[in-house]
C-alpha cells in the first residue's frame, strides 16, 4: 500500500525464490488474489484492514492460506491466520529474521512453550481444541498410547495411563478407529504400511476401494498410513502411484530379492510365477523393520493389499551446543532440544540450555567421568521409543558424546547429528586466521589414549608442519604433557612460531593470549583452554595470528 511496504516486500521477494509480489488493481484486490493463489501471504498492511478484507473469505483453517501482517516500519511480523495448520507462526519468525523485526505469535501453546497437538506432524482428530485447552489450563489429561512414540515433552499434567475414566480428558495415540467424544483427541502415528500388488493396468479406484475396505474391516485408521509399498516392478504402476499421491503418502518399493527374504504367512505360487517371488503384498507390508501383519493379503479383481503395523523407532539427536555463547548455538540445536522428550548431558552443559526445554522435559544430567553412563542412558531411552537429545559442548562429534553413543546404538533407532561450533573454531576466530591451511586436532589427555600413542601423533603433526589444535592441554593432575608436546613442535619449527591460547572461548572469563614456542608460559593453560600452535608459515599480522592459504594471486 505504501512505498515503505513495497521496499519491505521486495526484501522478502529477493531473499526467497519461492516468493513473489502480488499486485492487482488495488490493495484489496491484490490481497484477495494472493489468498486465492498462494499457500501463504505476507501483507504489508494494517491488521484491521487485512481482517476486513479477508473476513468474508475465511473457510477452514486446515486449508486456508497462512497470513502474516507486517507494519509500516517493519517492527513486527504478526501471525494473523493459520498459525499452526497454515504455518503462519513459523513464517512470522522467518519474516521477522529477514526484516529485523519482532515476531508476534499469539497461539496459546506457543506462548507457553507447549507443543500444539496440531504441530506434531501427525494427523489429529476429535476434541483437539478442548483437550489442548485442558493441557494449557493444567487439568489432568491422560495419555493413552498403543506404544511409546518419540513425542516431544508434554507438560507434567499430561499423565501416561492405561485405561482412564471416560469422564476425564484423554489424548490417545493409536492407529485404531475409536469412538470420539468431547473430551478425547486422537493422534494418528505413522504406524501402518500397506503392501500392494496388482495386475498391470489396475485402476487407481480399485486399489483405493480395496485399501479402504480392508482398513475399515480391520478397524484401522487411514490417517496412520505411513506409506504404500510394493515390488520395484510396480514403481511406475499408475493405479498404485496415483493412489499413493491421492492419500498423500509415499510409495516405497523393494527389489524382488529384498522381498524374497521376508518370511510371509501366505506365499503364493501364482505370484512366484508372475514376478519370481512368493509374495508382494505381505512381504512389502512387513519389509523395513519390526512389524506385525494385521491384515493378510486380500484380493480384488486386479489388486492385492496387506497391512502391517510397524513398531515405533526411537530418535536420538546428538546435539552440539557450541562453545558456550547462546548466539553461537545453532537454530537446529535449539529445534532439537525443543523436540526432545528426554535430554541427557553433563550437568554444566544441561544447565546452559534448561531455559530452552519444554515443560515436562525429562532431564538426565550427571557429572564429569560419567560419559559412558550418559551414552548408554541416551541410547536406552531412544531404544525404548523416546525422542532423546544427547547434548555436548562444541560439536558432539569432536572429543565428545557422539562416538560413545553411536558405539552402543543399533538399527532400532533413528540417529540425527546436529553439528556445533567447536571450541577450536571459536578460539581460532578470536586469534585471527590460524587455520588458513592444513591443521590437525590433537588431545593431550592420556585418560583414554596411552601417552606413547599421543606422542607419536604429536610428532607426526610437527613433522608434517600442520597447524595443531591442542585439546585437553593441561590439568592439575597432568601438568607435563603440554610442555613435552611443545618441545616436539620446537624441534621442527622456528622458536618465534606463533602459539595462541584461548581460555573460555565465547564464555564468561574469556581470555586470549598470543605468544611463541619460545615464550609460552604453560602455567597460563588449563582444561578450559585451547592451544593453537602455528605451522612454519604462520605469522602475526597486526596482532593477529595468520596462516597463509597460499593463493596464487597473492604475489
Amino acid at each position: 500500500m505504501t512505498a515503505a511496504g513495497r521496499r519491505h516486500a521486495e526484501v522478502l521477494a529477493a531473499a526467497w525464490p519461492y516468493a513473489r509480489l502480488v499486485e492487482a488493481g488495488g490493495v484489496a484486490e491484490a490481497l484477495r488474489t494472493a489468498w486465492a493463489e498462494c499457500t501463504a501471504v505476507v501483507a504489508f498492511l494494517a491488521t484491521g484492514a487485512t481482517v476486513r478484507i479477508l473476513a468474508p473469505l475465511l473457510g477452514d483453517k486446515r486449508t486456508d492460506p497462512a497470513v502474516v501482517v507486517v507494519d509500516e516500519a517493519a517492527r513486527h511480523a504478526v501471525a494473523l491466520l493459520g498459525g499452526h495448520a497454515g504455518g503462519a507462526n513459523a513464517l512470522a519468525v522467518d519474516v521477522a529474521a529477514l526484516l529485523d523485526a519482532a515476531p508476534v505469535v499469539t497461539t496459546a501453546t506457543d506462548a507457553v512453550g507447549v507443543p500444539g497437538l496440531d504441530t506434531l506432524g501427525w494427523p489429529v482428530e476429535g476434541a483437539v481444541a478442548a483437550v489442548s485447552r485442558a493441557v494449557l489450563d493444567g487439568e489432568p489429561v491422560h495419555l493413552v498410547a498403543d506404544a511409546t512414540w518419540p513425542l516431544p515433552a508434554l507438560p507434567p499434567n499430561v499423565h501416561v495411563a492405561a485405561a482412564p475414566p471416560d469422564a476425564d480428558w484423554r489424548l490417545l495415540v493409536t492407529d485404531r478407529i475409536v469412538p470420539l467424544d468431547g473430551r478425547t483427541a486422537v493422534l494418528r502415528p505413522p504406524s501402518l504400511v500397506a503392501g500392494v500388488g496388482s495386475s498391470r493396468g489396475v485402476p487407481a479406484a480399485e486399489v483405493r476401494a480395496l485399501l479402504d475396505r480392508v482398513l475399515a474391516e480391520a478397524g484401522l485408521s487411514r490417517a496412520s498410513l505411513r506409506c504404500l509399498a510394493s515390488v520395484d516392478l510396480k514403481a511406475d504402476e499408475v493405479g498404485i502411484v496415483d493412489t499413493a499421491r491421492a492419500l498423500g503418502v509415499p510409495l516405497e518399493t523393494w527389489t524382488a530379492a529384498q522381498l524374497a527374504a521376508v518370511d510371509v504367512p501366505h506365499p503364493s505360487e501364482v505370484v512366484r510365477a508372475a514376478v519370481g517371488i512368493p509374495s508382494v503384498a505381505e512381504a512389502a507390508a512387513l519389509r523395513g523393520g519390526e512389524a506385525e501383519l494385521l491384515v493378510p493379503k486380500t484380493a480384488s479383481a486386479m489388486a492385492t493389499v496387506a497391512v502391517a503395523r510397524h513398531a515405533p523407532r526411537g530418535r536420538l539427536a546428538v546435539v552440539g551446543l557450541g562453545p558456550g555463547a547462546p548466539d553461537l548455538r545453532t537454530p537446529r540445536a535449539v529445534d532439537e532440544l525443543r523436540r526432545a522428550g528426554v535430554v541427557v548431558g553433563l550437568d554444566q552443559y544441561v544447565d546452559q540450555v534448561r531455559g530452552l526445554l519444554r515443560p515436562g522435559t525429562r532431564v538426565l544430567a550427571s557429572g564429569l567421568g560419567a560419559e559412558e553412563e550418559r551414552a548408554r542412558a541416551a541410547v536406552a531411552e531412544a531404544t525404548a521409543g523416546h525422542a532423546v537429545a544427547l547434548v555436548g559442548s562444541g560439536d558432539a562429534g569432536v572429543y565428545a558424546m557422539a562416538s560413545p553413543a553411536l558405539d552402543h546404538a543399533d538399527d532400532r533407532i533413528d540417529v540425527v547429528g546436529v553439528p556445533g561450533v567447536t571450541a577450536a573454531l571459536a578460539a581460532a576466530a578470536l586469534l585471527g586466521a590460524p587455520l588458513g591451511h592444513d591443521h590437525a586436532y590433537l588431545s593431550l589427555s592420556d585418560l583414554h589414549t596411552p601417552w606413547a600413542v599421543i606422542a607419536r601423533r604429536v610428532a607426526a603433526a610437527a613433522e608434517g608442519d600442520f597447524v595443531a589444535l591442542l585439546y585437553n592441554p593441561r590439568s592439575r593432575a597432568r601438568d607435563w604433557q603440554l610442555g613435552a608436546a611443545l618441545e616436539v613442535f620446537a624441534a621442527h619449527r622456528p622458536p618465534d612460531t606463533p602459539v595462541g591460547v584461548v581460555r573460555n572461548a565465547s564464555r564468561d572469563g574469556e581470555r586470549v593470549h598470543l605468544a611463541t614456542l619460545a615464550t609460552l608460559d604453560a602455567a597460563l593453560v588449563d582444561m578450559y583452554s585451547v592451544v593453537v600452535v602455528g605451522s612454519s608459515q604462520t605469522r602475526v599480522v597486526a596482532g593477529r595470528m595468520v596462516t597463509p592459504r597460499g593463493y596464487r594471486w597473492r604475489k
